[in-house]
């Protein structure tokens, strides 16, 4: 039982060391007024069906706003940061990606990449 017991620890531990070094890529999308039910779609669609594709990707989240119900952050989680900047923004998913969910934009995206400083356990 030992042994179990100091895999498991090895595993979590393994896990845990690789989201420290993952990066997060953010993005704050202001939409057009009155396309949210349809953007909820695209978006959620984009990211599961190009986005995950992508060399490097690792996981995603997507909030919508509440008191501006146009605005949505997606957080996408890559291995490095040229997963994202190089590889997805230079090969078709990124066109397609864009021809998902572009149409709804009210401006260009906002988009910044973080380092992890510090979790909740």
């Amino acid at each position: 039982m030992q042994q179990a017991s100091l895999q498991w620890l090895f595993i979590q531990t393994s896990i845990e060391s690789l989201l420290l070094i993952m990066i997060l890529e953010l993005a704050d999308i202001q939409i057009l007024p009155g396309n949210q039910t349809e953007f909820d779609s695209a978006i959620v669609n984009g990211v599961q069906n190009v986005i995950s594709k992508a060399k490097g990707f690792r996981g995603y989240k997507i909030n919508k706003g509440i008191e501006s119900p146009d605005r949505y952050v997606l957080m996408v989680f890559w291995d490095t940061l040229e997963n994202h900047t190089v590889d997805f923004r230079g090969s078709e998913l990124f066109t397609q990606w864009r021809g998902i969910v572009g149409p709804f934009f009210a401006a260009p995206p906002k988009v910044e990449h973080f380092d992890l400083l510090s979790k909740s356990d």
